[in-house]
């Protein structure tokens, strides 16, 4: 790492990086602890190309070599009161063996460059209360709006 700066390159997925999501949804599993979630019964190539492809969908990686060791996905999200978008940040995670490196941050600067231009007004992400390195990350780099999150079933 040099002056601040995470040593290792970020970048956008595109439709040409299935096997790319494949390794960040495994990272996801494991920084999470749900191997089950992301490992099994993922869509198949075809579905990850699409989605990869899709202008509401975004992926940003973070790779040592061939190991993916940050990643970021999420959702934009068009709006009805004006001609505009949210973006909805769904999943971040860092390999627990490069943490603490600027890697987290560096992956939101990336997703800010990608938005500039389409339209999108605010960036937003939920952390669970327990949760201080992710809150002590978010209230660094926004607002933060104490809400209530409510599942309800389909």
């Amino acid at each position: 790492m040099t002056a601040g700066k995470p040593d290792v390159p970020i970048r956008v997925l595109g439709a040409q990086d299935v096997e790319l999501m494949r390794r960040m949804l495994g990272m996801f599993g494991d920084a999470f602890e749900d191997p089950a979630t992301y490992g099994t019964r993922q869509p198949d190539d075809a579905y990850l190309a699409a989605l990869l492809a899709s202008p509401g969908f975004v992926a940003i990686a973070g790779c040592h070599g061939e190991r993916v060791v940050a990643g970021l996905a999420g959702y934009v999200l068009p709006k009805f009161e004006q001609a505009r978008s949210e973006f909805y940040i769904y999943d971040l995670a860092v390999d627990a063996d490069y943490r603490r490196r600027g890697l987290a941050t560096a992956l939101i600067q990336a997703l800010q460059v990608h938005l500039r231009g389409r339209g999108v007004n605010v960036i937003f992400v939920q952390a669970d209360r327990e949760d201080d390195p992710a809150i002590a990350l978010y209230a660094r780099l926004g607002t933060r709006a104490d809400v209530l999150h409510f599942d309800i079933t389909p």
